[in-house]
């Protein structure tokens, strides 16, 4: 059995009863020498599995040589970096930081200052984070009424309905902002007519268009933009969890005919471009080749052959299970395989994009015994 242990931690958590030591690739090892098959990969983060060897040198080189300056001064990791994202976008310029949350705040505040308005498109069941302004964004109810009053201007409309997104926007609207797959709200795409309609209204108002690839970026759904699937280029695009393959790490691009808003002292992070974590980014993205992302589009049909109710893109994808999700998570548990949820009902299963086809058909076996 695993140790439990405690910790003088606020419970901002509900933790599963083990505690983990180490990992390799698509498993991870308890303290008590079980190995768990991981179909969460830090919810999303771990990408390339754990400790793949290509982050792992290169954070460990960088480690050896510079941990950090500020951005009061030039590294190579963060240069080398933003020229990396800027040609995977096709032209983007980069603001770096070291959350999902903190992009998305970067991205709210980009928009208002290039639009000089302050309002803002969200869509409900979306989730963009727990700051303040992410979470102003974040159509959930129950996420946000504990924390109000929070930044006013918001409207929200329904996903892949286009004349509730119209109805949505204000004179002042600035920014509409929205994932491709909905993660947290329950793995949901939004379908390329909505996205393209997005882009028209974008258009029409002045506002930018913001697209947020926390969870379905860096090869997360196929390709490393999401965005690449659907046939619109958004103004923005906020990047996180899968960056570095798990250190912290987080990023804003904005497309070169968007850029100029931001001048010296508008914002600002503090371990932002961190030279660690950028050299473990740019390996993640040397990674990430076309037979890496083909894989992960192989391996989305071998979940959906298993379970022909499947919804989402790539290795985003989720089962509704009739039943409360948590038990079923934790039956998975009891047989060593790691999933998570995505509503009271909704398993999500966002594997390592390097899980392998027999540890990933082992882990949907397990899956279909549970619900049997």
């Amino acid at each position: 059995m695993s140790t439990t242990l405690t910790a003088p931690v606020l419970p901002t958590y509900a933790r599963h009863d083990v505690t983990f030591v180490s990992g390799e690739g698509s498993w991870l090892v308890a303290d008590s020498g079980e190995r768990y098959l991981d179909l969460v990969a830090g919810v999303a983060v771990v990408g390339l599995g754990h400790c793949h060897p290509a982050p792992l040198a290169a954070a460990q080189e960088q480690l050896d040589r510079l941990w950090h300056t500020s951005n009061l001064y030039w590294t190579e990791p963060m240069a080398a970096l933003a020229e990396q994202l800027a040609a995977r976008f096709g032209g983007a310029q980069a603001f770096f930081c070291n959350s999902g949350a903190e992009a998305v705040e970067a991205g709210l505040k980009y928009a208002r200052k290039a639009t000089a308005r302050p309002g803002i498109v969200a869509l409900e069941g979306s989730f963009h984070g727990r700051t303040m302004g992410a979470l102003s964004a974040t159509g959930q109810p129950a996420k946000r009424e504990a924390f109000g009053p929070l930044v006013p201007g918001v409207t929200f409309a329904t996903l892949n309905d286009v004349e509730s997104l119209v109805a949505a926007a204000r004179p002042d609207t600035g920014a509409i902002v929205l994932e491709p797959v909905q993660g947290e709200g329950g793995v949901h795409p939004a379908t390329a007519e909505f996205v393209a309609a997005a882009r028209t209204l974008a258009d029409e108002l002045g506002a930018l268009l913001v697209f947020d690839e926390v969870q379905t970026g860096v090869g997360r759904t196929g390709t490393f933009f999401c965005f690449e699937q659907l046939g619109v280029r958004p103004d923005a695009v906020t990047l996180a969890k899968g960056l570095a393959n798990g250190l912290p790490i987080g990023a804003l691009l904005v497309a070169d005919d968007a850029a100029g808003a931001f001048v010296p002292g508008d914002h600002a992070s503090t371990f932002g471009g961190n030279p660690v974590a950028c050299a473990a980014a740019c390996a993640v993205v040397d990674e990430l080749t076309d037979d890496l992302l083909a894989g992960v589009s192989s391996k989305e049909a071998l979940v959906r052959e298993a379970f022909p109710g499947a919804r989402g893109r790539g290795l985003l994808l989720a089962l509704d299970v009739g039943r409360p999700a948590a038990d079923v998570v934790s039956a998975a548990f009891e047989r060593n395989v790691l999933v998570c949820t995505a509503g009271e009902r909704t398993i999500r299963l966002t594997p390592p994009l390097t899980v392998t086809t027999d540890e990933l058909s082992h882990g949907l076996g397990v899956l279909q015994e549970v619900l049997a």
